[in-house]
C-alpha cells in the first residue's frame, strides 16, 4: 500500500545558533513536537541523523534519507552559525491521518507561531506526494517535489492538503481539510 511522504521547508528570521528567545523558543519545541506526533495514529517515520543529530543539517549522515538538500531560492547560510532553516521529512500511512497530526496539539500551536519565527515568502512550505510500500523518500525527493509544486501548482507529482491526490492520481478533495489560507478562491 502506497504512504504519504511529507516534506516541510521555511527560512528562519534568524541562524538557529542565535541565542534569541525567540530562536531557543523554536529550537526547544522541537523535540516535545516531534515526540507528540510520532506517537500520532498514522505516523510512520521522520528522517533522523544516524550520527545522533551533532552538526548542521548538511553535515549529517541521513542514512537511507539521502544527503540534505534544499530549495534553490534558500539563501542563507551552511554553517553551524549561519543556518537559518527548519525542514523535515516524513511517512503518513493517509492524507487525513497527517492532517489531524498537523493541526492539533502542540504543532497546530507551533503553527500559530509561525511568522514569529519563519520569514513569509512566495514558496510554499510543505509539500505531499505518494511514495511505494518500502519506498524511502530522500530530501533531495522532497526538495524536488516542493519545487514543483511552487512551479505547476499541485498535481499528482506534487501537491497539498487541500488540493490533494490518491495514490492512483485521481483528485482526492476531503472536506473541511487544509487551512483557509491553502484555499481556492
Amino acid at each position: 500500500m502506497p504512504r504519504l511522504a511529507l516534506y516541510t521547508f521555511g527560512v528562519l528570521k534568524s541562524p538557529l545558533a542565535d541565542p534569541a528567545p525567540l530562536t531557543r523558543e523554536l529550537h526547544d519545541s522541537g523535540e516535545a513536537i516531534y515526540r507528540k506526533i510520532s506517537r500520532h495514529p498514522g505516523y510512520l517515520a521522520h528522517a533522523e541523523a544516524a550520527d545522533g543529530d551533532r552538526g548542521t543539517h548538511f553535515d549529517l549522515d541521513w542514512g537511507a534519507w539521502g544527503e540534505f538538500a534544499v530549495p534553490t531560492w534558500y539563501g542563507k547560510g551552511r554553517t553551524a552559525e549561519t543556518v537559518a532553516l527548519a525542514a523535515t521529512l516524513s511517512l503518513w500511512a493517509g492524507l487525513r491521518l497527517a492532517f489531524d497530526a498537523i493541526y492539533t496539539g502542540l504543532h497546530r500551536e507551533a503553527l500559530n507561531r509561525r511568522y514569529d519565527w519563519f520569514e513569509r515568502t512566495a514558496h510554499p512550505n510543505y509539500v505531499f506526494w505518494w511514495v511505494s510500500d518500502g519506498a524511502i523518500p530522500t530530501w533531495q525527493d522532497g526538495v524536488s517535489r516542493l519545487e514543483h509544486l511552487h512551479d505547476h501548482g499541485s498535481t499528482p507529482h506534487a501537491f497539498t492538503f487541500h488540493h490533494s491526490f490518491a495514490p492512483d492520481g485521481t483528485p482526492a478533495r476531503i472536506k473541511g481539510i487544509g487551512p483557509k489560507s491553502d484555499q481556492v478562491r
